[in-house]
């Protein structure tokens, strides 16, 4: 990897930081929890930015070590706009986190009135077939369903089968992409209904291999969750639906969720694939403040052979590390704290839906 791509990478999350840069000890709080985040303290920076300029960016430099596996995070502070970037620009897997967008999707139909939120759909249950088959996994209906129910299912217990359904309401993920684009998501490709991508799972391994299908950018996804707190594409009833829903996640407690302090507010959306992990979510502050973060994991274990032998350990390193990064993100935002109160932005008003 050459020095451009590092610049990439480095440049917007130099700027982001800033801030902290200029106020040693709260730059040097910021480094040591990212440094507690990822285990980074011992590493020692890759060859190709041996000689670092700055202990920012040495601390960035040993962040982006993918020795163990890709890390990709991204953070928004919804009140200053301040950006924290690991990785952000760069493709993961986003598994069931992109059931925000099929959400956003179906809820602005909703508001242009093409169907409503006690409109019945069926669940659509995959029928089990071998691996890459055929180009779409069979499927077969099941219950009908109001979109209200099929929503709070999809996002509060990830189900596939109410995700596929609303996938199917609203067009197909040629549908959900082109929202996306209007939305100027432009890193964000949907390609498959859920019940093919979990039958095909592990074609490619995360860790060494970016597929761009199915995939997002961690600063993508942070600005959907920014988009939608904030009131940019849907009416406040909409985007109440699926904060409302993402408060009530009931997946990944190990996650986001896993090391914030008391009394934080977090509402946030899971996916989890073959050997990799993800979780975005919203965090309000208590002065306030609400900040967007993406993140996503990939790898942590030694191999796919030593993961298959070790799964649920696998799965709590990645689940740890995400809640360890988000804890830090939390403690590094909070320490920029000044002492003012914020409007809390979900309950300000919000632009017109499209």
């Amino acid at each position: 990897m050459d020095r451009s791509v590092i610049a990439r990478i480095v440049a917007p999350l130099a700027l982001a930081l800033a801030p902290f840069a200029s106020a040693p000890a709260q730059a040097q709080n910021l480094e040591s929890a990212f440094d507690s985040a990822f285990g980074t303290e011992v590493r020692e920076p890759p060859q190709f930015l041996a000689d670092p300029q700055t202990p920012l960016e040495r601390r960035i430099a040993q962040v982006a070590d993918g020795s163990d596996g890709r890390i990709g995070v991204a953070a928004i502070d919804l009140a200053t706009g301040e950006q924290v970037s690991v990785l952000g620009d760069q493709r993961f897997p986003m598994a069931s986190t992109s059931k925000i967008a099929i959400a956003a999707t179906f809820l602005e139909g909703v508001d242009q009135g093409r169907w409503s939120l006690t409109s019945e759909f069926p669940l659509l249950w995959a029928v089990r077939s071998q691996r890459f088959s055929t180009r779409v996994a069979p499927v077969r209906e099941g219950e009908y369903m109001a979109a209200h129910q099929l929503i709070d299912l999809m996002i509060t217990r990830s189900s596939n089968p109410a995700t596929d359904a609303l996938l199917a309401a609203v067009g197909g993920p040629a549908a959900v992409n082109d929202w996306a684009r209007r939305a100027g998501l432009n890193d964000f490709s949907l390609d498959r209904d859920i019940a093919t991508l979990v039958r095909d799972d592990g074609e490619f391994d995360p860790t060494y291999h970016i597929d761009l299908r199915d995939s997002a950018t961690p600063e993508t996804m942070a600005r959907l969750l920014a988009g939608i707190y904030q009131g940019e594409w849907l009416s406040a009833e909409s985007r109440d639906v699926i904060l409302d829903a993402m408060e009530r996640c009931r997946t990944g407690r190990n996650r986001i969720r896993g090391m914030m302090p008391e009394g934080v507010s977090v509402a946030h959306k899971t996916g989890t694939l073959n050997r990799m992990a993800g979780d975005i979510g919203i965090i309000e502050m208590p002065d306030g403040r609400a900040i967007a973060l993406a993140i996503y994991v990939t790898g942590q274990s030694a191999s796919q052979a030593h993961e298959n032998a070790n799964k649920s350990e696998a799965r709590r390193l990645r689940d740890s590390r995400i809640a360890s990064i988000a804890r830090a993100l939390y403690d590094g935002y909070a320490e920029r704290s000044d002492g003012r109160q914020f409007a809390n932005a979900r309950h300000s008003p919000v632009s017109a839906s499209r």
